[in-house]
């Protein structure tokens, strides 16, 4: 698949005292990157419901390169940097770009998927490998063998 992008755009209250945008925003960016992907790939919320399952984080991590300020252009990807065969554990990447071609920060993280009702993890059903098998790999992209 071709590369996954998001634009964001940088609001007021995103910012910190210092005119910049706030670390933590740097992680909801994320978030919204990897869930609308998973949207637009129609593995949507309720989806997720019917089938039980969600995804969660066990290490999230920001490199932060350049600053971002108010009135910046935004734009994440979205790059699927390892998985299991069977999409059962994953790391995804996200690069945040500013004014389209500075990298301002690089988010890594890595998560699996849980069953919501039984509160352990769990290999996801096929429409959730399909849309992970369709994820934008990034070019390290291994797979992970345990």
């Amino acid at each position: 698949m071709s590369a996954f992008l998001k634009p964001v755009e940088v609001r007021w209250s995103d910012l910190d005292p210092n005119f910049h945008l706030r670390h933590s925003v740097y992680y909801d960016y994320g978030a919204f990157a990897r869930i609308s992907f998973l949207e637009e790939h129609g593995l949507t919320a309720a989806v997720m419901a019917a089938n039980q399952i969600g995804p969660i984080l066990f290490r999230e991590e920001c490199v932060f390169k350049r600053e971002i300020r108010l009135g910046d252009t935004i734009t994440i990807d979205v790059e699927l940097l390892s998985a299991r065969e069977d999409q059962s554990r994953w790391s995804i990447r996200h690069n945040i770009w500013k004014n389209g071609d500075t990298l301002s920060a690089v988010l890594t993280v890595d998560g699996a998927w849980i069953d919501v009702a039984k509160r352990k993890l769990t290999v996801p059903p096929d429409n959730v490998l399909h849309v992970f098998n369709n994820m934008p790999r990034a070019a390290e992209f291994s797979w992970i063998n345990k």
